[in-house]
Protein backbone atom coordinates (compact mmCIF):
# COMPACT_ATOMS: atom_id res chain seq x y z
CA UNK A 1 0.00 0.00 0.00
CA UNK A 2 1.28 3.40 -0.84
CA UNK A 3 1.41 6.28 1.57
CA UNK A 4 -0.77 8.47 -0.66
CA UNK A 5 -3.53 5.83 -0.68
CA UNK A 6 -3.51 5.65 3.13
CA UNK A 7 -3.60 9.44 3.39
CA UNK A 8 -6.59 9.56 1.02
CA UNK A 9 -8.47 6.94 3.03
CA UNK A 10 -7.76 8.75 6.29
CA UNK A 11 -9.05 11.99 4.83
CA UNK A 12 -12.32 10.36 3.73
CA UNK A 13 -12.87 8.80 7.15
CA UNK A 14 -12.08 12.03 8.99
CA UNK A 15 -14.30 14.12 6.71
CA UNK A 16 -17.39 12.00 7.34
CA UNK A 17 -16.63 11.85 11.06
CA UNK A 18 -16.73 15.64 11.35
CA UNK A 19 -20.25 15.71 9.95
CA UNK A 20 -21.45 13.23 12.58
CA UNK A 21 -19.77 15.19 15.36
CA UNK A 22 -21.25 18.42 14.02
CA UNK A 23 -24.75 17.01 13.95
CA UNK A 24 -24.31 15.59 17.44
CA UNK A 25 -23.39 19.03 18.71
CA UNK A 26 -26.24 20.61 16.75
CA UNK A 27 -28.73 18.21 18.38
CA UNK A 28 -27.74 19.15 21.94
CA UNK A 29 -29.41 22.59 21.85
CA UNK A 30 -32.78 21.45 20.52
CA UNK A 31 -32.77 18.55 22.97
CA UNK A 32 -32.36 20.92 25.88
CA UNK A 33 -34.91 23.29 24.35
CA UNK A 34 -37.59 20.63 24.03
CA UNK A 35 -37.01 19.59 27.63
CA UNK A 36 -37.48 23.15 28.83
CA UNK A 37 -40.60 23.70 26.69
CA UNK A 38 -42.30 20.52 27.91
CA UNK A 39 -41.31 21.12 31.52
CA UNK A 40 -42.72 24.64 31.53
CA UNK A 41 -45.91 23.44 29.82
CA UNK A 42 -46.41 20.83 32.52
CA UNK A 43 -45.89 23.51 35.18
CA UNK A 44 -48.43 25.75 33.44
CA UNK A 45 -51.01 22.97 33.19
CA UNK A 46 -50.50 22.10 36.85
CA UNK A 47 -51.06 25.72 37.88
CA UNK A 48 -54.08 26.36 35.65
CA UNK A 49 -55.73 23.12 34.51
CA UNK A 50 -58.55 25.01 32.78
CA UNK A 51 -56.04 26.28 30.18
CA UNK A 52 -54.61 22.83 29.44
CA UNK A 53 -55.77 22.79 25.81
CA UNK A 54 -54.28 26.18 24.96
CA UNK A 55 -51.03 25.43 26.81
CA UNK A 56 -50.73 22.07 25.06
CA UNK A 57 -51.20 23.71 21.64
CA UNK A 58 -48.50 26.27 22.40
CA UNK A 59 -46.25 23.48 23.69
CA UNK A 60 -46.51 21.58 20.41
CA UNK A 61 -45.74 24.75 18.46
CA UNK A 62 -42.67 25.34 20.62
CA UNK A 63 -41.52 21.76 20.13
CA UNK A 64 -41.96 22.07 16.35
CA UNK A 65 -39.90 25.26 16.16
CA UNK A 66 -37.22 23.82 18.41
CA UNK A 67 -36.97 20.59 16.43
CA UNK A 68 -36.62 22.64 13.23
CA UNK A 69 -33.22 23.70 14.59
CA UNK A 70 -32.12 20.07 14.71
CA UNK A 71 -33.25 19.53 11.12
CA UNK A 72 -31.40 22.66 10.02
CA UNK A 73 -28.28 21.28 11.71
CA UNK A 74 -28.68 17.99 9.84
CA UNK A 75 -29.17 19.69 6.49
CA UNK A 76 -26.23 22.04 7.11
CA UNK A 77 -24.02 19.02 7.61
CA UNK A 78 -24.89 17.79 4.13
CA UNK A 79 -24.75 21.20 2.48
CA UNK A 80 -21.37 22.25 3.85
CA UNK A 81 -19.74 18.84 3.49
Amino acid sequence: MSLSYLAQEAQEITGSGYGAIGYGLAAIGPGIGVGIVVGKAIEGIARQPELAGQIRTNMFLGIAFTEALALIGLVAGFVFA
